[in-house]
């Protein structure tokens, strides 16, 4: 009962970052239709990012988290200006997004070698080892702060997209661009933004990660590729059903430890990516992702 009970907590703080991970790919895709393969780049450079703010200033990982959501936003806004929206509309433009997307991320992995060697990095703080009594066991504090900043991101995130005239027009311009263009809205000012919130949402996961994980230039790319198995899972455009698909995930993984050997858990993700694209390509909750 009592190792029950750990592995359900350790799936609820997993699932918040699984969570995180996965928001800024389906914004993007949901109203750019651009699956972002710089994806896991970013998420590698919010990594170092908070690293270097760490190390070199002495700033806490968590009082740093404006500074990289900002500096992950300006990233977005630059490549969406600089390079993605030169690229034809429509299904024309999605294997030349692919192939442009993933070159942003070779070139960011092969910066982050030329600077900081393959070595292997994280962010230790001085809580990283604490632990607070829950429920008859002990939770990481540190584990517990990823989990609070991740509840705390669909909320805003949520706020942001119904309360506010821009994350409406976001909203309008993932319905219908070309409506939205007749009433005056700024089609391309709102992908710029969206890309940019985000590639933001992307860097905070990085941050929250190196909290957690140590990395390297080639981190990223197992952080991408279950974020496109929550977005999946989870349906387009529900990010209440995001949360609850990274849960899913979250538990599977977890979970499979009881019955498969350690180096197959990470497969799990994938059998279930494959199952829900067969069955119900649609997702759990929200509209087809694919296709």
């Amino acid at each position: 009962m009592a190792r029950l009970l750990d592995l359900t907590i350790s799936a609820v703080l997993l699932a918040g970052l699984y969570a995180t991970m996965a928001y800024g790919l389906g914004l993007i895709y949901g109203v750019l239709r651009v699956v972002n393969l710089a994806h896991g780049g970013v998420i590698m450079a919010g990594a170092y990012l908070g690293w270097i703010l760490f190390v070199e200033l002495g700033i806490d990982p968590y009082l740093s988290i404006p500074v990289v959501a900002a500096a992950g936003f300006a990233f977005g806004m630059a490549v969406y200006r600089l390079l993605v929206r030169h690229l034809p509309r429509g299904a024309a433009g999605g294997p030349a997004s692919l192939l442009l997307l993933f070159g942003v991320w070779l070139v960011l992995r092969n910066v982050a070698y030329l600077a900081f060697t393959g070595n292997d990095q994280a962010i230790r703080t001085a809580y990283s080892t604490r632990a607070i009594p829950f429920l008859g066991t002990f939770v990481s504090l540190n584990r517990a702060a990823v989990l609070g900043v991740a509840v705390l991101v669909p909320l805003l995130l949520h706020f942001f997209l119904t309360r506010t005239y821009a994350g409406r027009a976001i909203r309008a311009v993932a319905q219908n661009a070309d409506s939205c263009t007749l009433v005056g809205v700024d089609v391309e000012r709102i992908y710029t933004l969206t890309f940019g919130v985000g590639t933001s949402l992307a860097a905070l996961a990085g941050l929250l990660s190196a909290t957690i994980f140590s990395f390297n230039p080639a981190f990223g790319s197992g952080e991408l590729l279950k974020s496109f198995v929550v977005v999946v899972l989870g349906g387009l455009g529900n990010v209440a059903g995001t949360g609850v698909a990274a849960l899913i995930l979250a538990a599977a993984e977890v979970f499979a430890i009881m019955v498969l050997p350690s180096y197959l858990t990470g497969a799990v993700g994938f059998v279930m990516l494959v199952l829900v694209l067969v069955l119900r390509p649609g997702g759990l909750f929200g509209h087809k992702v694919l296709g």
